[in-house]
């Protein structure tokens, strides 16, 4: 009779880390030579529980070059990771990171996007940062697009919907990955590559003024842009660093039918499959078939040049990763929304919330971990989950006894998922050191085991503070997912 051998616990190469972006943590937007990027001309929302990318167009964009300040823009300053980088890597080393997940800011190498030679200055303060990260024998996780392009793609080009953006892009990748070359095993693509249907945030497309059924069309066709680019920089690492692994990124936007009527499960099914159609392509390397009928009953025509489909199915990713913070519910009907992280859905009354609205879900992880490894059998990465929430600094100290509770609660259902048969590479918690938030370009919208000393207006000393996360992470690596009171 055959017995299955199952893993019991994390194995010992796993990769515990955490995971930033550029945007959110450097600053210094304007000093060595970097160029300014779509994510530096998105206002602060004034709407706690709502997205500040969402109204994005040229006279936007002008008013936010005419504007030098950071007040509006804090995604400007960031935590000054690019002065501190020294000190934010060490307290990291000290929790006992295998794996820093950053990116690298596309501008600050080509800062219009489309130079042909790239910019000395920007590609040393990574070779530091790479410096940095030997010195402590942490692992780099790069993403080589994390929601932001040089600006002026946008202003010649419309970002990704003009297809030169791909020869821009594979100028950019093929310079980073010749210049850190056996210093970088893992590489992502694009960040949550499916919330470029939300728009001008990760594909850099201005579309605010166009009607609902056109700004479809021009996502859709930019995104198959940015998936004939990722498959290209694919192709590229392989055969510039053979050694390195490509992955593919996505919000996972795991869904329930609202009940079991069969109107429902299929509404879901549907979500679902239009979250998962990008990880299809990455990593199965063609187009399914669902989508192929999504876009022909709803006018989505993709223009595609005679041999994309070949360089889709000759250049997979080596494996899937993922962002998990929430699940929502679908019905064929509508009902009362959620929204988080981009996912919007229906509200389940049997989950806890966020500050923030975002539904909380621990068991959705191994859910959909499992779900995932049925259907691409290729490692899977969770590369983003934590929680935000409003911190408070007493006496030198944050007591985010919260936060341990969600953390613990998602690692034990990944060590569940482990045990199911998946296979798991690592996980990198969203973000180990307070950040500007994407979605709403607050400071107060804290994630960190690690507190930063700034407020949402951008006073404060910077100092870096330990949360009582910092030390409960620090004991959970080092016992390899086993000590997790």
């Amino acid at each position: 009779m055959y017995k299955a051998d199952f893993p019991k616990e994390f194995p010992k190469n796993f990769l515990w880390g955490g995971a930033t972006a550029a945007n959110q943590i450097e600053g210094a937007w304007n000093i060595d030579g970097k160029g300014l990027t779509t994510a530096e001309v998105v206002r602060k929302a004034n709407d706690r529980k709502k997205m500040s990318m969402n109204i994005v167009d040229a006279e936007s964009i002008k008013e936010a070059i005419n504007d030098t300040t950071t007040i509006n823009y804090p995604k400007r300053r960031g935590i000054d990771f690019y002065h501190h980088y020294k000190e934010d890597i060490k307290l990291f080393a000290e929790m006992g990171f295998k794996v820093f997940r950053f990116s690298i800011a596309w501008a600050r190498i080509f800062p219009k996007g489309n130079e042909q030679q790239a910019n000395e200055k920007g590609l040393a303060f990574y070779d530091r940062v790479l410096d940095e990260l030997e010195k402590y024998d942490i692992e780099p996780l790069i993403t080589l697009s994390h929601y932001e392009m040089p600006l002026a793609l946008t202003q010649r080009q419309n970002g990704w919907l003009d297809r030169k953006t791909i020869a821009d892009f594979t100028h950019y990748t093929e310079t980073v990955f010749k210049r850190y070359r056996g210093r970088v095993r893992y590489w992502l693509t694009f960040n949550e590559i499916n919330t470029g249907t939300w728009g001008f945030h990760e594909t850099g497309v201005v579309d605010s003024h166009l009607k609902k059924q056109e700004q479809e069309n021009i996502r859709y066709q930019a995104l198959h842009h940015q998936l004939v680019a990722s498959a290209i920089a694919t192709k590229q690492l392989h055969e510039i660093d053979p050694e390195a692994k490509m992955g593919c990124m996505l919000a996972r936007m795991q869904t329930y039918a609202a009940t079991c009527k069969p109107e429902d499960v299929r509404a879901a099914q549907l979500e679902d499959q239009k979250n998962l159609f990008f990880t299809d392509v990455q990593a199965r390397g063609e187009y399914p078939e669902f989508m192929n009928r999504y876009f022909s009953e709803n006018g989505i025509q993709i223009k595609m040049s005679t041999d994309d489909q070949e360089v889709l199915a000759e250049s997979p990713v080596d494996f899937v990763s993922i962002s998990y913070y929430m699940t929502t519910v679908t019905s064929a009907d509508t009902g009362e929304e959620v929204n988080g992280n981009m996912a919007t859905g229906g509200r389940n009354k049997y989950l806890e919330e966020s500050d923030w609205g975002w539904q909380i879900d621990p068991v959705g992880l191994r859910i959909t971990l499992n779900e995932m490894w049925d259907r691409y059998r290729k490692p899977l990465f969770v590369v983003e989950n934590g929680l935000g929430a409003l911190d408070k600094l007493e006496a030198d100290a944050v007591h985010d006894n919260y936060r341990i509770d969600y953390l613990r609660k998602h690692i034990e259902q990944m060590k569940q998922a482990i045990k199911d048969g998946v296979q798991l590479m690592g996980y990198t918690m969203w973000g180990p050191i307070d950040l500007i938030s994407f979605s709403t370009s607050e400071m107060s919208k804290r994630y960190g085991f690690i507190y930063v000393d700034q407020n949402d207006d951008g006073n404060g000393s910077l100092e870096r503070i330990k949360k009582d996360s910092f030390y409960w992470y620090k004991k959970v690596i080092f016992s390899n997912g086993e000590d997790l009171e």
